[in-house]
């Protein structure tokens, strides 16, 4: 009996110590806790933290994320029948490859910054692959407009397509032969002004073979700046002047004999063929000599090394059927020739003609054929 007594004794003092100490420490918790002088403070619920949801890039904006660089530029398109996506350009260049839309029962009047210069179609706002890219925020977005096809016809456009061969710094000329092939740079200065300052519109290769397709609507002041056989004169002396005013110009380049690089990016490099600005068999060029296959191979050559298949000159203005066929065989769509004329709606795109610059023609001859 004794022992069985003490034992509950005991069990009843360690009892008592547990609560005591776990009152202890609920105390010593709460003193923790207690704001000064005021009541012990509540045990803080814990509360849920909200994750940021990042808002959703529209594609203009992946593009210039996946881009990566503070050069590129999302460029947007708007306006009546537009469903074009966004597409990326650089800001150091100059526009490439802007769409031409199509929409039934109307003709494309190109691109502009602002939805009223679409709708007054204003041709001096109109922005095509003459124009630098200009972006803010390293966006940008373009509005569309349109022409019936009457409208078109109407404008009565006639490109004029200018070719210029070697450029000379003395105003007596060049003597030999090709005298008439060097043009004065102080009249190719006065000529490339008139242009610049006139309110003439500068379209690009693909824009030229849309608009003889009847699917893309020119201004009537319309002009392509070309030369043929990008010789260096051509660098030291004319391509300075086009960069001035920036007026985009095409070097039709002989690659079998240079690829330079473009000396401005208002200059662009085209086919003047690879190696066939040479005579053939029968003292013509070896375009009317060569067949179908062995000029589509020259070409190709010429296209891989410059990048790029649209047009070419043909060499010594020399070109039959034949030739014709060669030229799209190699993926070319249009061909230059040395033949006067301007191009229309229609035109045969093989056989594009030319407005001839020769030596002593001055700004007031050019203005006599092309306004």
């Amino acid at each position: 009996m004794a022992r069985g007594r003490k034992r509950r004794i005991g069990v009843v003092i360690g009892i008592s110590t547990a609560v005591v100490l776990v009152g202890a420490a609920a105390a010593a918790f709460a003193l923790a806790n207690r704001a000064p002088g005021g009541p012990a403070a509540a045990t803080p619920t814990p509360t849920a933290v909200a994750t940021p949801v990042e808002p959703e890039l529209t594609p203009a904006q992946q593009l210039v994320a996946d881009a990566d660089d503070p050069l590129a530029c999302a460029v947007s398109f708007a306006g009546d029948g537009i469903v074009d996506v966004p597409m990326l350009q650089w800001q150091n260049a100059l526009y490439q490859g802007l769409p031409i839309p199509a929409q039934d029962g109307l003709v494309f009047a190109g691109w502009y910054p602002s939805a009223e210069a679409a709708a007054s179609a204003d041709a001096a706002a109109r922005v095509n692959g003459a124009d630098p890219v200009v972006c803010t925020d390293q966006q940008v977005e373009l509005f569309g407009a349109w022409k019936t096809p009457d409208e078109n016809l109407a404008e009565g456009t006639q490109v004029p397509i200018l070719m210029y061969h070697q450029f000379t710094a003395n105003p007596d000329g060049e003597k030999g032969w090709l005298r008439g092939n060097y043009a004065y740079i102080g009249d190719f200065e006065a000529q490339m002004e008139h242009i610049a300052t006139t309110g003439f519109y500068l379209p690009t290769w693909d824009e030229l073979s849309a608009f003889i397709d009847g699917r893309l609507f020119l201004p009537a002041r319309s002009v392509i700046i070309t030369d043929d056989d990008a010789d260096q004169t051509w660098f030291d002396l004319a391509a300075p002047v086009v960069e001035k005013h920036k007026l985009l110009a095409t070097s039709f380049m002989i690659t079998a004999y240079r690829q330079d690089p473009p000396p401005s990016i208002y200059v662009q490099r085209r086919s003047h063929t690879h190696d066939m600005h040479q005579a053939g068999d029968n003292g013509k060029g070896r375009m009317v000599n060569w067949t179908a296959e062995q000029i589509a191979e020259d070409l190709n050559h010429s296209g891989d090394a410059l990048g790029v298949r649209e047009v070419i000159a043909y060499p010594f203005g020399h070109f039959n059927d034949t030739a014709k066929q060669g030229v799209a065989l190699a993926g070319f769509e249009m061909a230059r020739t040395i033949e006067p004329g301007y191009v229309g709606i229609g035109t045969d795109k093989l056989a594009l003609p030319v407005v001839r610059i020769d030596y002593g023609m001055g700004v007031d001859a050019l203005i006599s054929r092309i306004g």
